[in-house]
């Protein structure tokens, strides 16, 4: 996804949010220099998510840290454990397993923070939770999605948030109903909210998966060019690329990598925009064909 003039302040605010959430002092030296860098990196064209790697890199920098988020996602895992009995029972009493797994994948990636459009607090989803689950799917792909997952084959699973990934187990016992090689993909480093290797292995997925990857690198999404020679052959060849999250769809939607279904939270307008779909709604959308908006 290109950078729109939207993101320039949503940037911002995640910025003056990080440094508020390890030293507030430090609020004006992450401001200017944030707005230094965007000056030299918004240009036309530019990926979003290239453009927030490199803002954010200089800012957990002058912060002195590598993971300003980390009381936060320890809060989204607590939270997520605590929703994950309702969740359970969610797919459990649904007529469509899958899909049911879908949406409560999806409720999961509320868990975001900083950027105005979102939750202020993990504990904030207690309320909302059977609320989102309820709404079901504003996009459902998820029969298609079936249809190509009972060829079987290689599949990846890219993650986003903690909390999130929680839910993510939901989902990954329904993919592993059919006759797949199911690899996850977790982040390089920590970065934002989003999860690591590390929490992969402390909530079991691990042990669910056939196999667990990181995207190698610091970065906003999917840097391709940081991917393990291997694994980006076997993920152009794959079955199918399952992408949770806003941040894996500025990636990828730079690519023409096929098939790939998004699951995410269309939480903010310009990648609501550039998606085509209303904003604030759950989407489980697929693409199959060379143009990003030509389904």
């Amino acid at each position: 996804m290109q950078i729109q003039p939207e993101c320039v302040p949503c940037l911002l605010k995640r910025c003056l949010y990080e440094a508020n959430l390890v030293d507030e002092n430090l609020g004006p030296e992450v401001m200017k220099r944030a707005m230094e860098v965007l000056n030299e990196e918004y240009k036309d064209p530019a990926v979003s998510a290239d453009v927030a790697t490199v803002v954010h890199r200089v800012v957990y920098d002058i912060l002195g840290t590598d993971d300003p988020y980390k009381g936060m996602k320890e809060r989204s895992n607590k939270v997520a454990l605590e929703l994950f009995p309702i969740a359970e029972e969610f797919v459990e009493s649904s007529d469509d397993r899958f899909k049911a797994a879908v949406i409560c994948s999806i409720a999961g990636n509320v868990l975001d923070f900083g950027i105005g459009s979102s939750i202020e607090a993990p504990e904030e989803l207690l309320q909302g939770f059977n609320s989102i689950l309820e709404e079901g799917l504003g996009r459902d792909d998820t029969g298609e999605m079936k249809r190509i997952l009972e060829k079987g084959g290689d599949v990846f699973l890219f993650g986003d948030n903690c909390g999130e990934i929680i839910f993510d187990r939901i989902l990954i016992k329904e993919l592993k109903e059919f006759d797949i090689h199911l690899t996850y993909v977790a982040r390089g480093e920590p970065i934002l909210t989003d999860a690591t290797i590390e929490d992969v292995r402390e909530f079991g997925i691990d042990k669910m998966v056939d196999e667990v990857s990181t995207t190698n690198a610091f970065a906003v999404g999917v840097p391709m060019d940081k991917l393990d020679p291997e694994l980006l052959e076997r993920v152009e060849n794959a079955t199918l690329l399952v992408a949770k999250g806003m941040a894996n769809w500025e990636s990828f939607s730079e690519h023409d990598y096929r098939p790939i279904a998004y699951l995410l939270r269309t939480k903010c307008r310009p990648v609501a925009d550039s998606m085509g779909e209303e904003q604030d709604i759950n989407v489980a959308k697929l693409f199959e064909w060379t143009s990003p908006l030509s389904r």
